[in-house]
């Protein structure tokens, strides 16, 4: 794909035919890298926003939205879509910048992050934002939201599968793990839950706030299938959204272990952008490094 070809690839025009975003390897590498310099424009743009864990996110979110997931933005509320739930909601700037690539909306609406009346908040909202499935804002309700409507989509006898992204300070919450029992023990395997690994909160390193460790152990107590993969690697990426989807009899967690500010050096591993817009200077120093 050239760079100036579109991102689509057989959607289609009768809304009961499975969508389909299929691009190559080194394409969602490119869409991955294309994806992380929206987030940083739009966030400087806005003078706020959290740059560090949408980046750590950002080749999972691509590896979904234009390879795994079965979705149509020209219909958005097509019954048969796969969905994705954002829980760790503060990372909306990787999902507007998937969305609008996607043609959800105008990429040009991306530099409106968090203005007034703007369609693209802080934290995403379902009744604003075409593509967004649920909205966010306390941490630790998108896994029980996910297993909602993967029970419906089993009560329906509908095929969709349903993604829901965690962080993993996120993991800090109770609620998780009460949702995490409730998915096993009522054999929910048409939802995967990804956990954003990248060993950083807003305070600092998760280790140090509330240790995770044995994070696989403890999913794995819980009776969900568990796999590890590095989570900026597609080659793993890819194989371990199929392992989730084919397995059966119960909900399967992907922990994925990533970076935080992945693919922006001075923002690598740096607490500081949690929640901090950069200034004008690292605005074009990340953006010349995501060239």
């Amino acid at each position: 794909m050239s760079k100036n070809t579109s991102t689509r690839s057989n959607l289609p025009n009768n809304p009961s035919t499975p969508a389909r975003f299929d691009l190559s390897h080194s394409e969602l590498k490119y869409t991955a890298k294309k994806l992380r310099r929206h987030v940083i424009t739009m966030i400087a743009k806005a003078g706020s926003g959290h740059p560090g864990g949408s980046l750590s996110a950002a080749d999972i979110v691509t590896t979904l939205y234009f390879k795994a997931l079965h979705h149509d933005p020209k219909n958005p509320h097509w019954p048969d879509r796969d969905r994705f739930v954002l829980s760790k909601g503060h990372a909306a700037p990787i999902l507007y910048a998937a969305l609008a690539e996607c043609s959800y909306f105008p990429v040009s609406e991306l530099a409106t992050l968090r203005k007034l009346g703007s369609r693209l908040q802080g934290h995403t909202d379902m009744r604003l934002t075409p593509g967004v499935e649920m909205s966010s804002g306390s941490l630790g309700q998108g896994l029980s939201f996910g297993i909602g409507i993967a029970l419906a989509g089993k009560m329906d006898t509908r095929n969709y599968h349903v993604y829901v992204l965690l962080g993993d300070g996120e993991c800090d919450e109770g609620q998780v793990w009460e949702a995490a029992m409730f998915a096993a023990h009522h054999n929910v395997d048409n939802l995967t839950a990804i956990v954003d690994h990248n060993m950083l909160q807003l305070d600092g390193r998760c280790c140090d706030i509330m240790g995770l460790e044995p994070l696989a152990d403890k999913w794995k107590s819980f009776n969900w299938h568990v796999l590890e993969i590095d989570g900026h690697d597609i080659s793993q990426i890819l194989p371990a959204l199929d392992k989730a989807k084919a397995t059966k009899g119960k909900p399967t967690v992907i922990i994925a272990n990533t970076i935080k500010g992945k693919g922006v050096s001075f923002m690598e591993n740096n607490v500081d952008f949690h929640g901090k817009a950069p200034n004008a200077q690292e605005t074009e120093t990340a953006l010349k490094e995501l060239e």
